[in-house]
């Protein structure tokens, strides 16, 4: 009888030695797979998630309106604000009193963009 725990592992410990030794040799250096990690973790925050979709839609936000959009306060949005800067996600330029934010990574706002597609077309 095979168990729950057997059900999602082979039963035979074997391996494609040439699709494996391919696979192994296309495999991006492990800062590089830290990289993309940190960019998914930075995305798995509602807040965050809602700042970068704000600023697909407009070129440029200063912290003020993003707050209001979010619902948050100055001091809150800075905050992820400043988490996003951090991993080059998003840029800021200062004019005078104001601070605008813009996006720093289009590609961001192009998978934000087709992950929404994909959520609403498995509906």
């Amino acid at each position: 009888m095979i168990t729950d725990e057997k059900k999602d592992t082979c039963n035979v410990v074997c391996f494609k030695k040439e699709l494996v030794a391919k696979i192994k040799g296309i495999m991006p250096p492990d800062e590089g797979i830290r990289e993309v990690a940190d960019a998914f973790s930075m995305l798995a925050d509602k807040t965050r998630i809602k700042i970068v979709f704000a600023l697909s839609k407009e070129a440029e936000l200063c912290v003020c309106d993003i707050a209001n959009i979010l619902g948050l306060t100055i001091s809150a949005t800075s905050h992820q604000l400043r988490k996003l800067r951090d991993k080059g996600i998003v840029k800021f330029r200062n004019d005078g009193n104001m601070v605008y934010y813009s996006l720093d990574d289009k590609y961001l706002e192009e998978m934000l963009s087709d992950a929404f597609k994909h959520v609403e077309s498995n509906k």
